[in-house]
């Protein structure tokens, strides 16, 4: 069930382009978000899931982190990770996110961006998560909307007015956890998993976690003024952020 998408070659020159660009939705929306709910680092180690090209990773050793490790199934993010995003304190592996009860290592914060859509298992990944954080360790992660990873078929999607302006968004499926979101982004096939709200949130809390902040990111004025589309934003919410406490119970 693993995917990897990104050692596709068309894709990952879009990606990295994309990730390059300061006018796209992470670094207008969901990037200042995240580092909105960052805990202090300060010799903290750092568990980097979905490093992608290691950018974040650089950003957590600037912080303060005392040790830093970057994963990612991407082969090609890993080695421009290593080129690009080198340190003494960040240790770059290329695994799949559903590997990663392997590590004997433990960590004060666990993050993740932009990943956990495209994986299968998704109370499994949360519960290898749990048992690799040390006590009161905390999980940071942002994902694809539940309404977005819901909505398939043709009649989804903005409704306009007659000035061909946006005031409503139309979703289906919402409550069937068997979609299979697969798209073409960058290159056809790409599969995204749905989850509903409830049991992102309730399989988080089953595994041991204590919620501390559910955030679905609007756009500030600066954002909105770099890219009008965000206005959007406010009819339908694109990403979901959590962030989550490692509580005293054991699985």
């Amino acid at each position: 069930m693993k995917q990897n998408i990104y050692d596709n070659e068309e894709f990952f020159i879009s990606f990295k382009a994309l990730r390059e660009s300061d006018n796209c939705y992470n670094e207008l929306l969901e990037q200042p978000a995240m580092m909105k709910l960052l805990p202090n680092l300060n010799n903290k180690s750092v568990l980097d899931l979905g490093c992608g090209l290691g950018i974040n990773c650089i950003d957590f050793v600037k912080s303060g982190a005392s040790r830093v490790t970057g994963v990612d199934i991407s082969k090609r993010m890993i080695d421009v990770a290593k080129s690009k995003n080198a340190n003494d304190k960040i240790s770059y592996i290329n695994m799949a996110l559903e590997d990663i009860s392997s590590f004997d290592s433990k960590y004060d914060f666990v993050y993740s961006s932009l990943c956990f859509n495209y994986i299968y298992d998704f109370d499994k990944l949360i519960k290898d998560i749990f048992n690799l954080l040390n006590d009161n360790g905390i999980l940071l992660f942002s994902q694809e909307h539940p309404i977005v990873t819901a909505s398939i078929g043709n009649n989804i999607g903005y409704l306009k007015d007659k000035n061909d302006k946006e005031y409503a968004y139309c979703i289906s499926n919402y409550q069937n956890e068997k979609v299979r979101r697969v798209e073409k982004w960058f290159v056809d096939g790409v599969i995204k998993y749905h989850r509903t709200f409830s049991t992102i949130i309730n399989t988080l809390a089953d595994s041991g976690f204590v919620i501390e902040k559910v955030i679905e990111p609007v756009p500030d004025e600066y954002a909105r003024n770099k890219r009008s589309g965000l206005a959007k934003e406010f009819i339908k919410p694109t990403f979901l952020i959590v962030k989550a406490v490692k509580s005293g119970k054991q699985i």
